[in-house]
């Protein structure tokens, strides 16, 4: 944004101080390296390009004193010095003082070849100078800090949406194991008891071992609902887990109840808010999630949807189909920044009022 002021600023310096095309091309160097400083220290790698932008600057100041007579290009030294010295790791108060030194003493310079009032030649280039340099470079040290707070807060805000991921996956392994070690344990007992029993009571030992298989079955069965998240859920509870995980996140999570849920649609309306939570915090850099239930529906709205195409979320697309299988819909949009994820059951809504 501030590229092209930058830029206008420095060619209408550049016109006004050049007599002459070369010393017009050397100016426009200076003014050149410091728009190569300011888009690199927006970037946040302007020390890759500190040196040889400092270098250049710092030449064209004494050149604009001594030959040109301009005072307007000490901006350019001044203005990629405010750019690398907050970025230095040490010294950075000396690196600060040294420069100001350097601009005022490249001004007072001017005395050497200037015949004119000597309180003007002192002012127009040292004190003015020297003064806005020491300004920019003050003002850019509390910018610095705001910006390192900006990264931490973002750092930790990433952080707390892995960790939050970490956590579903926890839960999910903890469901896997409430099913599969307690079904291990029976069947290490049961298989213990059949192998006693074989010889001296085979009945009794064929039973056990009907009772290894059904328990078998039915424990994969579990497994697939799980691993598809076809398993029965309690909405208030998953409602419960997405507030905990999004506020774990640093989300602002506002929840609206318009009715109560309908229980031949709870089930369905919580993998939804499973899915999209999940999304929510894989995908998006979300500040804000609103939820909003109704009888028959749900829709969850964020922000931070990255400006793109909408994505393929696999999870979603099976739930769509599951939704509709159940006379339902679910709607999935991606708007200006924002992202739409709703489930609806018109037919159900429609029971209840003829009721």
């Amino acid at each position: 944004m501030f590229f092209p002021l930058i830029a206008v600023a420095g060619t209408l310096t550049v016109a006004m101080d050049a007599r002459s095309w070369w010393e017009a091309v050397v100016l426009g160097a200076g003014v050149a390296a410091a728009l190569v400083a300011f888009t690199r220290w927006t970037a946040g790698e302007v020390m890759r390009v500190a040196v040889p932008c400092l270098i250049v600057t710092a030449a064209v100041w004494p050149f604009a004193v001594l030959v040109v007579g301009g005072s307007a290009a000490f901006s350019g030294v001044a203005s990629v010095g405010s750019f690398v010295i907050p970025q230095l790791p040490r010294h950075r108060i000396a690196a600060a003082a040294g420069l100001a030194v350097y601009v005022a003493a490249v001004g007072a310079a001017r005395l050497l070849v200037s015949h004119g009032d000597i309180p003007q030649v002192l002012f127009r280039y040292v004190l003015f100078p020297t003064g806005i340099t020491v300004v920019m470079i003050g003002l850019m040290f509390p910018n610095k800090r705001f910006y390192d707070v900006v990264d931490e807060l973002e750092e930790a805000r990433e952080r707390e949406a892995e960790l939050a991921v970490i956590r579903e996956r926890v839960r999910f392994a903890g469901d896997l194991h409430d099913i599969q070690g307690h079904t291990l344990h029976v069947v290490k007992l049961k298989t213990a008891l059949a192998q006693k029993l074989v010889d001296s009571d085979t009945e009794r030992a064929k039973q056990e071992l009907r009772e290894i298989h059904a328990l078998v079955s039915d424990t994969i069965t579990q497994t697939k609902e799980l691993a598809y998240a076809q398993r029965r859920l309690n909405l208030s509870a998953e409602l419960e887990n997405a507030r905990n995980l999004f506020e774990a996140a640093g989300i602002k999570v506002r929840v609206n109840r318009e009715a109560d849920v309908d229980q031949g649609v709870s089930e369905l309306l919580g993998l939804v808010l499973r899915e999209t939570t999940t999304n929510i915090l894989r995908h998006a850099e979300a500040t804000r999630v609103r939820i909003t239930l109704s009888a028959s529906s749900i829709t969850i709205v964020n922000d931070g949807a990255q400006r793109a195409p909408l994505p393929e979320l696999r999870g979603l697309a099976n739930l769509r189909q599951r939704v509709a299988a159940d006379g339902g819909d679910l709607t999935v949009e991606q708007d200006n920044g924002q992202f739409l994820t709703a489930a609806a059951f018109p037919h159900r809504s429609e029971t209840r009022e003829n009721r």
